[in-house]
This record gives C-alpha cells, sequence and structure tokens, in this order.
C-alpha cells in the first residue's frame, strides 16, 4: 500500500505560494516571448500594408497609422505595370508546379516507401545527397539543358526545373511509411492491386502531407526570383516577382507606396492559399512529414 499524502486526504499536496509564483513567471516568459516573436514575424507585413494604404500626400515616415487609409496605390499598380499579365503567367507555373508536385512526389515516395526492390535505398541515398547541392552551383547546368531543348523565355522552361522536389519526396515517403502495415494486408486480402493501394489507402491516408506538398510547391513557384530572371527574356512572359522588380526599378516610379502595394499584392494568394489548407498542412506536419 502507497503511504497516505501529508494532508491525510488521499490527494496530491497543493502548490506552495512560491511554486505557483514561479509557475505564473514562467507562463508570462513564454508568452511575452510568442509576443515578441509575433511582432517580429508580422511587424514587416503590417508596416508594408500600412504603407500600401498611405495616400500620395503623406509621409511613408510620419507615424505608424495612415492619416487618412486609400487602396488608390493598388489601382496605380494595376496601371503602372501589367500586373493582371504577371499574375496570370505566375499562376500558370505555380498551377504546374503543384500538380507535378502532387503527383510525382506522391508516385515517388509511395515506390520509395515500399519494400521489396533492389536498389531502393541507393535511390534514396542519393536523393538525400542531391539536397546538399545549393541552386547556386546547378542553375548553369541546367539553364544549359533548358536552352538545348529550346524552352528559354517560356513558362514550361519556368516550371520544369521545379517539376518535382526532392524535398516532397520525402515528405510523401514519410507520410507513407506512417500508414500501419496492418491495413496494407487487409486491401491485399481483399484482392487490392498496386494502383489501387496507391489511390485508395496510402493516398487518402497521407491528405496531410499533400497539402504540404501543394503549400511548399506554391510558394517555391510564387516567390522564383532568380531562375525566371535567367530564363525569361520577353516582357509578356514575366512572373509577378520579375514585374515587381521592374516597378520598384522604374525611374518614373520612385515611390515606396506603389512598391509596397505590389509587395502585398505579391502575398495575398500565398496567405489565402496557406489559410484554405492551413488545418491539413499541420495535420501533414504532424503525423509523420518529419519522420524518417
Amino acid at each position: 500500500m502507497s503511504a497516505p499524502s501529508p494532508s491525510g486526504s488521499g490527494q496530491p499536496p497543493r502548490r506552495t505560494a512560491a511554486a505557483r509564483r514561479r509557475h505564473r513567471f514562467g507562463l508570462a516568459g513564454r508568452y511575452a516571448t510568442l509576443v515578441l516573436m509575433l511582432v517580429v514575424m508580422l511587424g514587416p507585413i503590417v508596416w508594408q500594408f500600412l504603407t500600401s494604404i498611405r495616400g500620395r500626400t503623406e509621409n511613408v515616415y510620419d507615424g505608424v497609422l495612415p492619416a487618412r487609409p486609400t487602396l488608390d496605390n493598388y489601382v496605380r499598380v494595376a496601371e503602372s505595370f501589367p500586373l493582371l499579365q504577371y499574375v496570370g503567367n505566375t499562376l500558370t507555373v505555380a498551377a504546374l508546379a503543384v500538380t507535378s508536385n502532387m503527383l510525382f512526389a506522391a508516385m515517388g515516395g509511395y515506390a520509395l516507401s515500399r519494400a521489396g526492390w533492389k536498389g531502393r535505398q541507393v535511390v534514396f541515398t542519393v536523393l538525400v545527397a542531391t539536397l546538399m547541392f545549393p541552386f547556386e552551383s546547378v542553375m548553369i547546368s541546367m539553364f544549359l539543358t533548358v536552352r538545348e531543348m529550346g524552352l528559354v523565355d517560356t513558362l514550361i522552361g519556368v516550371w520544369l526545373p521545379g517539376a518535382v522536389s526532392v524535398l516532397n519526396i520525402m515528405v510523401m515517403r514519410a507520410a507513407f511509411l506512417a500508414v500501419p502495415r496492418e491495413v496494407e494486408e487487409a486491401a491485399v486480402l481483399d484482392g487490392a492491386g498496386e494502383w489501387t493501394r496507391f489511390t485508395r489507402v496510402f493516398l487518402p491516408a497521407a491528405k496531410g502531407a499533400l497539402a504540404v506538398v501543394c503549400i511548399t510547391s506554391f510558394m517555391g513557384a510564387w516567390d522564383d526570383f532568380l531562375w525566371p530572371l535567367l530564363v525569361l527574356t520577353n516582357s509578356d512572359h514575366y512572373t509577378l516577382q520579375l514585374g515587381l522588380k521592374t516597378l520598384a526599378g522604374a525611374t518614373t516610379v520612385n515611390d515606396q507606396r506603389l512598391v509596397a502595394a505590389g509587395a502585398m499584392a505579391a502575398l495575398i494568394p500565398m496567405m489565402l492559399l496557406f489559410f484554405a489548407l492551413q488545418r491539413f498542412f499541420f495535420k501533414g506536419v504532424g503525423e509523420g512529414a518529419v519522420k524518417t
């Protein structure tokens, strides 16, 4: 039998006043740290937004809140350069990147998660080793390859190098490894073939990982600047990031309000996509996206 508690009631002893104070101070410190991180991360975005809604006559650095908020800067951005055309080009590349990454990463991750074929570990090791090479070390060879294929100055040439990411393959592999083996064995006993197990068992169980792949692929294609800068020469094919560069560097446009409005226009689609898929995103991260 266990010894009775000092209070004699069988309940654990209550915290002392000093322990309660330490707990409150520790909790307050954690919340203060979280608030500080929130300010550091969201502060620049909030400042950009407030700058983008300032009037033409207002000083950008005159106070925090604009005196007369207006959306006129967004209209001026659309009139200063072909914003909708650049957004359309970027959406085309992003849609291709999301589709190809979700398809090929799922297929590659499924193949690497299945035992029974020789060379699986070698392929996995080679893929992981490629993550050590930065993009700058291979972009010249990639450009020469795209040029030989006749895809320079095309949106296909912008999309092709990012058609599938090794990191996304690893994410899908980890998600498929987290599926209980008993579920697959039950599908085999029911007569399900390889393709049926892949589409009916593993993909539905990896919705969270697919959301991770979708968001990261979209963000990578939407934010990419260096590769489109190398491939594209005709302004009609520019993506949004290249268009913003021309807006910020134009000699006739020297207005930080317009640059801020353009930056916010580029940020809003990513925020909308993340908020729409955040439930699946965090589920995918938590259910095995970092499992090896």
